[in-house]
């Protein structure tokens, strides 16, 4: 999708579409949604979603699919074009809702990933949101590899060169290895910091002081923060020609680190059979780091890239490998394990049912400034549904209670509740939603009173996980404050008041 200015059709080729585009921030501006006519999948999400139906024709869409070979060579030059169209501002519409955040350039493209993947979509929403200024540790799974099936890659860069800088690592270390990537940027920025302060007499005290100071807690600081290091590059240049040779050597030191001046946003990716299994001790010591990281866990609740064996986070009742009499256990709640901690920041998002919701929880993780744990709910071939409605079924899950959605924030000061539940109570029955699922119907046929069995213990989960979760919405947290003559090192308990009325 691309919003532009009008003058941006001029050239057009015949039958080019577009529309206006209604938005009380950019007037006259026009938008199109176009189709990739040899890249497209044909996996048919966009018409299965789209909302806009026509008035005189049933089950005529604004998108619809077609026979590719009847339009491909027509389509092309309509691609051409529309590649040609610049890129609009990433300043002119706020980002805090879906139709701003998807007029944002993606940086991830073209995956090659199955058709209609739910993984997919969470990676290049993100990639519109931070892209430019993200570092990836990804473990190995499905998204290493339609991320990295090299010669080729959906990770690309924008028209100023910059772009996603992705790593790959294995199951059982990724999370210690995304931590890593912080740590070792922390220290390169501890270092610039110390140079750019002993040379703050040689480069100007206004300009050092600048960059030191800068606030980079939104996008537009750090963008005005890559003008000042632009400004303090020129400035090393000429310093390392110094006679005095301590400074040319710190300046030389300090060019080589500018970048690290820079706020980044270092992101671990990862599938359940990492974040909930192999690799969860690892995760675990992240997120009682601290550190600033970004955990985003694609949960398809079974090792999808490696066979569908069961993993800690299927649900139970569902057939697997490992589990072909169905699952006896449930499903580990790796949130409740992360909000424990109580400073880390926790969602559980789902694209198909909430869009708004799950892009303003990835934009609230990754403005904290603490580590952050997002979980997002993949459909998968492996679940045995019809891919073509991936988001529809999504919604279900949220519906039936399957996949309830919530952000925790541990800035109670701000907030005075910390856990925020963001659907409503299950409207339709488990049993209607499962139904659809082949993981679950097989063993209905084949040992009907195991299923049935399971299947009641998998509602009762259902139904005391939503009670627990309405309870903790209703939890007002208060933070105690700290006498005067103590300094903000001193850490002091919070308290916890329950609201009767709230519930």
């Amino acid at each position: 999708m691309k919003v532009y200015p009008a003058e941006a059709l001029q050239g057009a080729p015949e039958g080019f579409l577009s529309k206006a585009f209604r938005s009380k921030d950019l007037a006259d501006h026009f938008m199109t949604i176009q189709v990739a006519p040899d890249d497209c999948t044909g996996c048919g999400v966009c018409v299965d979603v789209c909302p806009a139906k026509s008035k005189t024709e049933v089950k005529h869409k604004s998108i619809n699919m077609e026979p590719a070979l009847e339009h491909r060579d027509r389509l092309r030059s309509h691609w051409d074009f529309f590649l040609s169209i610049p890129e609009l501002d990433r300043s002119a519409l706020p980002h805090d809702s879906v139709k701003g955040s998807q007029a944002l350039q993606p940086l991830f493209e073209f995956s090659g990933a199955c058709s209609g993947c739910g993984e997919t979509p969470y990676l290049k929403l993100v990639s519109q949101l931070f892209g430019d200024r993200m570092l990836v540790a990804n473990a190995t799974g499905c998204s290493s590899i339609y991320g990295g099936n090299l010669p080729t890659t959906p990770w690309a860069t924008n028209g100023a060169g910059r772009g996603p800088a992705w790593s790959n690592s294995l199951f059982e270390d990724n999370a210690e290895f995304g931590l890593g990537i912080r740590l070792g940027l922390e220290a390169q920025q501890e270092r610039a910091r110390g140079l750019l302060l002993s040379l703050a007499g040689k480069l100007g005290p206004e300009l050092a002081a600048s960059v030191l100071e800068a606030d980079q807690s939104d996008e537009e600081g750090v963008f005005a923060q890559r003008s000042r290091v632009v400004r303090l590059e020129a400035e090393l240049d000429r310093l390392v020609s110094s006679p005095e040779a301590d400074v040319a050597l710190a300046a030389r030191h300090l060019r080589a680190l500018t970048s690290a001046l820079v706020r980044k946003s270092v992101w671990i990716f990862g599938g359940d059979g990492w974040a909930y299994d192999i690799g969860f001790g690892g995760l675990d010591h992240v997120l009682s780091s601290g550190r600033d990281v970004n955990i985003l866990v694609l949960d398809t609740e079974v090792y999808s890239n490696t066979g569908g064996q069961a993993s800690k986070s299927t649900q139970r009742g569902a057939m697997a490998k490992f589990a072909a009499a169905g699952k006896e256990s449930a499903k580990k709640d790796l949130g409740a394990v992360a909000r424990s901690y109580g400073n880390v920041y926790v969602a559980q998002i789902s694209m198909g049912a909430n869009d708004t919701q799950a892009t303003k929880a990835l934009l609230e993780a990754e403005a904290y400034p603490g580590t952050s744990l997002v979980i997002a709910y993949s459909t998968c071939i492996a679940h045995g549904i019809d891919m073509a409605k991936s988001m529809t079924h999504q919604k279900d899950a949220v519906r039936s209670g399957y996949w309830p959605l919530y952000r925790f924030h541990p800035s109670a000061a701000e907030s005075g509740q910390p856990f925020q539940l963001d659907s409503k109570a299950p409207s339709i029955p488990l049993a209607d939603f499962v139904a659809t699922e082949a993981r679950y119907a097989p063993l209905a046929r084949t040992h009907p009173h195991q299923a049935a069995r399971l299947a009641e213990l998998h509602q009762a989960d259902i139904t005391e996980r939503w009670r627990y979760y309405e309870q903790l919405a209703g939890v007002h947290r208060t933070v105690p404050q700290a006498p005067s003559d103590v300094g903000p090192e001193v850490d002091s308990d919070a308290g916890y008041q329950y609201d009767e009325e709230a519930q």
